[in-house]
């Protein structure tokens, strides 16, 4: 029966049976060193009077475990029979361990479906899927629907830029660049929504933070009093990913050598004005209405020596920074909110208009024609109460986590300005 490499502690002194690809090899004549590893770890097997095939050929290795204190975690197998179930029929084009300086960024994601087999570029996906288990895990216990929505659409949620046309028979679609509209309506239907989906945005940035596909992690919740109560969930949820993250796929941050967060609990809060007057007055930053890259980065590093916190909610942004749907107040602000990670902006939510006329109201003001929404806009004449939600970018989310160069190292198959392969 099959040990995973993981579990062969379990088993010093016993014969077992391994799967998994030859990592690395060296060969010294009448002794072998082979490196196997398998989706749980590596581990050295020891053999001879073999005929080794290429690095990445997937082999069964059966002997007997051994502790060697020079070998990776401490143990080895010495092998009695090693098959090789199917051959390397070339060298990869990257060497799998050395791939962190032996190769540039570009050709890392060139051959991304043989570069992710690495252990140190595999591991943010199990991080990141920790994190997902943990978004849903807790979302369920607090009554959550999970969601599964339109990814091809005749608007966009956010108006007519940044979408990606697509010819839908005789008409002309769009791929989603938000379940907004379609969870708002949801919440009419199970008060607490959420949904995990790609989403697409059609902007041409060439940026480390920039995808122009990526996972969304939706949240909305209806019969809300203020976007307090989105922010406050957020936290608790934040932290329940995190702890799953840590259990789950603490072996995997430990291997990108990630320094984890302070604790996502009573995250402070600055309004846009407040910290567009801290860029200003206290760090000497000229910025403008919106906050750029570099003004999060600083507000990051602000929120790290004021507060001792990773994490800082900027609030109420003015109405023409935020869509449509965002609820308004009096003084041109709205009941919005980002959340930013170590200076980069993970979160977007807020309350929504929840009243028919307020809402075609919106629109017109933002110069988009109701016409276009009338799908999304019937529902609110039948009582929707008042809601929000906010978005969580799982890939970013993931980079900052992991202290990652680039996010496309968070994505298995990145999607950019230029990357339509693999």
């Amino acid at each position: 029966m099959r040990v995973l490499v993981s579990e062969l502690r379990e088993h010093t002194g016993q014969e077992v049976e391994i799967l998994g690809f030859l990592h690395w090899r060296r060969d010294l004549g009448k002794v072998q060193f082979l490196l196997v590893r398998d989706r749980s770890g590596v581990v050295q097997v020891v053999s001879g009077g073999l005929k080794l095939p290429l690095p990445e050929s997937s082999l069964r290795v059966r002997g007997r475990v051994v502790e060697n204190p020079k070998a990776p975690g401490g143990l080895e197998v010495l092998a009695e029979e090693v098959e090789v179930l199917s051959p390397a029929l070339e060298p990869t084009p990257v060497e799998i361990p050395k791939e962190e300086w032996r190769a540039n960024p570009e050709t890392l994601l060139e051959y991304r479906y043989v570069t992710l087999r690495g252990e140190k570029a595999r591991a943010p996906l199990k991080v990141q899927a920790a994190l997902v288990r943990g978004f849903r895990r807790y979302l369920d216990r607090q009554g959550f629907t999970e969601v599964f929505t339109p990814k091809v659409v005749r608007a966009g949620a956010e108006g007519g830029s940044g979408l990606f046309g697509v010819d839908y028979f005789e008409k002309r679609a769009y791929l989603a660049q938000s379940p907004q509209l379609y969870k708002q309506i949801l919440v009419g239907v199970f008060e607490r929504v959420y949904e995990v989906a790609p989403v697409w945005r059609m902007e041409e940035h060439n940026t480390s933070r920039h995808l122009n596909e990526y996972l969304s992690l939706d949240v909305e919740m209806g019969f809300i009093e203020s976007e307090e109560d989105l922010m406050r969930l957020e936290e608790e949820l934040l932290q329940e990913m995190l702890e799953e993250a840590q259990t789950s796929a603490g072996r995997e941050a430990a291997l990108l050598g990630a320094d984890w967060p302070s604790p996502p609990k009573d995250i402070p809060r600055l309004t846009h004005a407040e910290a567009r007057r801290v860029l200003k007055e206290e760090l000497g930053y000229p910025v403008g209405q919106d906050l750029s890259e570099e003004a999060e980065r600083l507000l990051g590093e602000y929120a790290k020596a004021r507060f001792g916190s990773d994490w800082l909610f900027v609030t109420r942004y003015p109405r023409a920074l935020r869509p449509f749907y965002t609820h308004p107040e009096e003084d041109g602000t709205t009941r919005s909110f980002d959340l930013l990670f170590r200076g980069l902006e993970i979160t977007s939510g807020g309350q929504r208009i929840h009243r028919y006329e307020e809402l075609l109201e919106s629109l017109k003001a933002k110069g988009m024609d109701p016409e276009g929404f009338q799908g999304y806009l019937e529902v609110f004449k039948y009582g929707m109460p008042p809601h929000g939600g906010f978005a969580i970018g799982a890939e970013r989310l993931t980079q900052k986590l992991l202290g990652l160069p680039n996010v496309r190292y968070a994505r298995a198959f990145p999607r950019d300005r230029h990357r339509l392969t693999p």
